[in-house]
């Protein structure tokens, strides 16, 4: 034989044995194909594990879990003469119903006739109680035992998030774990930590005989899996702080944002309309939670502390300060011309103050410096203003604006913060339309550009992102990402992301001048009615012009003045100026998370007590007109249409049935007209 078929030879002899040896191995002494071979005969009987608790970061559980029962069936097991009329009289349900539900078990996607399906859920203790003693009975029937989320708060739905069965599109991202029936985190914080919230199953190995009836573990449970807890999260935020934010909501759009800018751990995160996460439980949670996602009026389930994307309004002036200084088209001493306001090729924008320099500026929220300022960043590189525009707009991204902020927060925006190109694309398109050449030395005030550095024009920031960039702001150009969980078991959060100390490109020393303009803002300046004699502050009105209607009420603050401990930003939609609505809910959280205490009590209830509700309502009742969809209700119409929003945000149930039982009676009076 020669040499290379002998090599060859080996060589196939070699894979052979290295075959056989494998085979032998997987056979003899795993139970890899013994359970294969058996899996007519041995079943695996998965055992839920509870979700992971929530805590706020004082301690205070927020979420939890209560035991869930239901009913699961096994169609192989139900024998021809089966008693459907015993079996619906102990549940309590019509045969028609029992047939109903059979059939849709059937119709399911993941049916199978050896698989236990949910026939029924949300069973009490006490129905548990009267069927497990009879339920032996009917084979096919067993009682499962699901965990199931219980709140302890009645505020901050949209932040914690709900639970809900899983559809295919779930099982499909993690067949390995999820199967028909299972829970999964549908939004909020039960979405965004889903992995170590769930847990991880137990997995017993049940022999069966030929009826599929349980004989005992296959090998005396030394293969079962025990099953693991989920991993409790204690959260960044504050609930005392969270709720007073909630409750200064009540009955207007918005949110406010406190966060710690030496840490980056986000102390309050509220959104208005507010939702109670206890209607996320409960057999008929579905239903509630379609009606709320149908709910266009109110989108209660849109969370506006990080989705909602807003014209800065005056707030934005900081940051246009620091990208001008930055760029070396101004500095603190720069007075520009507004004796008379801001004139620009027929422009003329009302301004507060006369020809100062940027402190005195920032006092009093000049409209007129800040265009000026933002006109010398367009005129930065003459001819070119869109490189002068991306300039700015790389600064700004430092600030964490214009970007998604890469936090553990289940949604968010990133803002708008426009480009050169977005302007060279818009002029073109105003050129077009008047017959002009395509050019790159875009108009400012054509495009709308000149706008921006007020605030208003095309910036779009969400609470959140003014919350860091003021936090950037009073760190002197750095900041931690934002995010809403301290620790994961009792350990610190583990995330690389939350450790990184991000800078700004701004120099540190143009902050300087900046936060003097914030104090000054305070003691004499737009928010002089804030001043409180515990604790200092740096902070920045803002009234931004909205097409809709009133302005939207802005503000950013930071306290104490001379090491910054919280950052606040308040936004509520269609409310009026800055320092009226939004900054009393600023300073009231600052005020209760430096002191412990609310000193100021009349701000506090001015907010809860305010309603821009008929602002709303004005509002929509123009757009339908504008649609040709409205029709003018009667008083008893107007009546139930407010009673609902009350019951919204009522909690005594005593005054909650009464406000029922008037809404009923105006309905059943419309109806008998």
């Amino acid at each position: 034989m020669k040499p290379q078929f002998l090599k060859i030879t080996l060589i196939l002899c070699l894979i052979a044995v290295i075959f056989i040896a494998r085979l032998a191995y997987l056979q003899l002494f795993t139970d890899r194909y013994a359970l294969n071979a058996a899996n007519t005969s041995i079943k695996i009987e998965y055992v839920i594990p509870q979700r992971g608790v929530i805590f706020d970061r004082n301690g205070k559980i927020i979420v939890g879990n209560q035991p869930a029962y239901e009913i699961s069936l096994t169609h192989a097991l139900l024998k021809p003469d089966f008693d459907t009329l015993g079996f619906c009289s102990l549940m309590k349900i019509s045969k028609s119903d029992f047939i109903k539900t059979v059939n849709a078990i059937k119709q399911q996607k993941y049916y199978s006739r050896l698989t236990p399906m949910t026939f029924m859920k949300g069973l009490s203790r006490e129905d548990i109680a009267r069927i497990q003693e009879i339920i032996f009975k009917y084979p096919a029937f067993s009682i499962v035992s699901r965990p199931q989320r219980q709140y302890e708060v009645s505020t901050s739905g949209n932040l914690l998030g709900y639970t809900n069965e899983v559809n295919d599109r779930d099982i499909k991202k993690d067949s390995l774990y999820y199967l028909p029936g299972d829970f999964i985190g549908k939004s909020g914080i039960e979405k965004a930590y889903e992995n170590e919230l769930r847990g991880i199953k137990g997995m017993n190995y049940i022999q069966k005989d030929i009826k599929l009836r349980s004989i005992g573990a296959y090998k005396n449970g030394t293969l079962d899996k025990e099953v693991v807890t989920g991993k409790d999260l204690t959260l960044t935020i504050d609930y005392d702080l969270q709720r007073m934010a909630e409750e200064m909501l009540v009955n207007k759009r918005g949110a406010i944002v406190a966060l710690d800018p030496n840490t980056g751990e986000i102390l309050v995160l509220a959104t208005g309309p507010d939702i109670d996460p206890n209607i996320f439980t409960g057999p008929d949670k579905s239903k509630e939670i379609y009606k709320l996602q149908k709910d266009t009026f109110n989108m209660p389930t849109f969370d506006r502390s990080v989705q909602a994307a807003y014209p800065p309004g005056s707030t934005f002036k900081l940051l246009t300060a620091a990208a001008a200084m930055q760029m070396g088209v101004m500095d603190e001493n720069t007075v520009f011309p507004c004796g008379g306001g801001f004139n620009y090729k027929g422009l003329r924008i009302k301004g507060h103050g006369g020809a100062d320099p940027l402190v005195p500026a920032i006092q009093v929220s000049s409209n007129c410096y800040f265009s000026y300022a933002y006109l010398a960043i367009l005129n930065k590189y003459p001819g070119d203003p869109s490189r002068g525009v991306d300039e700015w707009k790389k600064i700004m991204s430092s600030f964490g604006v214009g970007e998604f902020l890469n936090n553990d927060l289940a949604v968010g925006s990133k803002g708008q913060i426009p480009s050169g190109a977005f302007y060279e694309k818009r002029m073109g398109i105003i050129n077009k339309a008047i017959g002009k050449k395509p050019t790159k030395n875009w108009d400012p005030l054509s495009t709308g550009a000149v706008f921006n550095g007020m605030g208003q024009g095309d910036v779009l920031l969400t609470p959140i992102q003014m919350a860091n960039a003021t936090a950037a702001i009073v760190n002197k150009g750095w900041f931690y990402t934002p995010h809403i969980v301290k620790s994961i078991d009792g350990k610190p959060n583990p995330d690389p992301r939350f450790k990184v100390k991000h800078k700004t490109l701004v120099n540190p020393k143009h902050f300087v001048p900046i936060m003097k303009g914030m104090e000054a803002v305070v003691l004499q300046g737009t928010a002089r009615g804030l001043k409180s004699n515990d604790f200092t502050q740096l902070a920045k009105t803002g009234t931004a012009q909205v097409p809709q209607g009133k302005d939207n009420s802005i503000f950013v603050l930071a306290a104490p003045a001379e090491n910054p401990k919280i950052v606040v930003v308040a936004v509520m939609e269609h409310a009026g100026f800055g320092a009226t609505w939004a900054g009393p809910a600023c300073t009231v959280i600052a005020e209760k998370y430096l002191t412990g205490d609310l000193k100021r009590e009349h701000l506090y209830q001015k907010l809860v007590t305010a309603s821009f509700m008929g602002e709303y309502r004005r509002q929509e009742i123009e757009r339908l007109k504008r649609k040709g969809w409205y029709k003018e209700p009667n008083s008893d119409s107007l009546k139930i249409m407010g009673i609902e929003d009350s019951l919204k945000f009522v909690k005594d149930p005593a005054v909650k049935a009464g406000l029922i039982r008037k809404r009923d009676s105006l309905k059943l009076k419309m109806l008998t007209r």
